[in-house]
């Protein structure tokens, strides 16, 4: 795993800012965290140096793209070496409808979060694009109902606790 890069409070303040909205201008990320633009710029372009910012994403909504069925599969791999996982992780993150990929410990290899159109559309793609590959052993589906955007990742701090399970905090 790579090293952990130190990070301050101005540091977090910005990377929260920015995960909320990557579009926030330099001045106005000043501004919000008390600093100078420049030193904000600089942050920013340490940050990105330093592999603590990956990049900038675009986010669309499937269904108004005609993508508004979305699905989990869980995918065992048999047998899984090494010469038949790389030619299975290529095609399955080529697949326009392939969103996110996680290699996986535990009974089920691989999962695959997916976006189609609608119902004969996941069935086709299961089976023409998984189950048809021989060394996929199993496929089981889950469609997603709802999703949620959660709050910016940031660093553990030492003690730190979800707000609901401080001390003092009123219970949910």
């Amino acid at each position: 795993m790579p090293d952990s890069v130190a990070l301050d409070p101005v540091d977090l303040h910005i990377l929260r800012l920015l995960q909320n909205d990557a579009r926030t201008t330099y001045r106005e990320l000043a501004a919000e965290v008390g600093v100078a633009p420049s030193t904000c710029l600089d942050r920013v372009a340490r940050l990105r140096r330093s592999g603590v910012i990956l990049g900038h994403r675009l986010r669309l909504d499937p269904a108004r793209i005609g993508r508004g069925l979305e699905a989990l599969l869980l995918v065992q791999v048999r047998p899984h070496r090494r010469e038949l996982i790389g030619p299975f992780v290529e095609r399955i993150r080529a697949l326009p409808e392939s969103r996110a990929f996680f290699h996986l410990t535990g009974p089920d290899d691989y999962l695959v979060h997916v976006a189609v159109a609608g119902p004969a559309d996941l069935q086709r793609l299961v089976l023409d694009e998984f189950t048809s590959r021989r060394e996929v052993a199993r496929v089981e589906t889950r469609l997603i109902f709802q999703q949620w955007e959660c709050g910016p990742l940031l660093p553990p701090s030492e003690g730190a606790r979800a707000p609901e399970s401080q001390p003092g905090s009123p219970a949910p």
